[in-house]
């Protein structure tokens, strides 16, 4: 039987190169995570449910994008379709946080007329011994932005789950409260399989 989900989000990962966007989409999605990584080119999709209650699931689709700038023009395009995303960060490496800034205003620009519900992610807090970037700095700045602030390694497998549920459940409530809707012609959020109980059959969604 088809997995019943309730909605469908899409959510885009961004970051400076090498930060991990593609290892920790791989540990959340596949469960494993990859010692070699080629660069993402453009963009890669990937998809997984996320049981937010019992019995109700959120279908995420995940789009990873290249943080190389020659790319930035392919990815752009994503930005306005996302309802959420993740930005990321390596705490070994202080210029990937210095560009977080960049990052966001680089979204707000592209992203119009939508917003997109940001979480900021410090990656590879395994190798703390290399830390650049302190966790109170890292606080301080989602603040500043509105954001919440986590520390995951994809190699550990330490707070990736939390990272994506997390954001899942905050774009839930949302959606629940009436602040992002469902659009014609956006594909942030759209609704999916729900169940029986369900009254009006034209509140029922097929999906392909």
């Amino acid at each position: 039987m088809e997995a019943i989900w309730l909605y469908q989000f899409r959510l885009i990962v961004i970051g400076d190169s090498t930060v991990g966007k593609s290892c920790l989409i791989r540990r959340f999605t596949e469960g494993r995570f990859a010692q070699v990584s080629d660069p993402t080119v453009g963009v890669d999709f990937f998809s997984r449910l996320v049981e937010i209650e019992p019995g109700k699931r959120i279908k995420l689709q995940i789009w990873d994008t290249a943080g190389q700038e020659r790319f930035r023009s392919i990815t752009r395009a994503y930005y306005r379709n996302s309802v959420g995303g993740l930005l990321l960060f390596d705490i070994t490496n202080r210029r990937s946080f210095q560009n977080v800034h960049e990052w966001l205003e680089e979204t707000k620009v592209h992203v119009q007329p939508y917003q997109i519900v940001f979480v900021l992610v410090g990656h590879k807090c395994d190798l703390d011994t290399q830390r650049q970037v302190t966790r109170h700095e890292a606080e301080k700045l989602a603040a500043a932005y509105g954001m919440k602030y986590i520390e995951t390694s994809a190699r550990d497998a330490i707070n990736v789950e939390k990272a994506f549920t997390d954001l899942t459940r905050d774009i839930y409530e949302l959606v629940k409260r009436g602040d992002i809707t469902i659009q014609e012609g956006w594909e942030g959020v759209k609704s999916g399989f729900v169940p029986n109980v369900v009254h009006s059959s034209e509140e029922v969604v097929k999906s392909e």
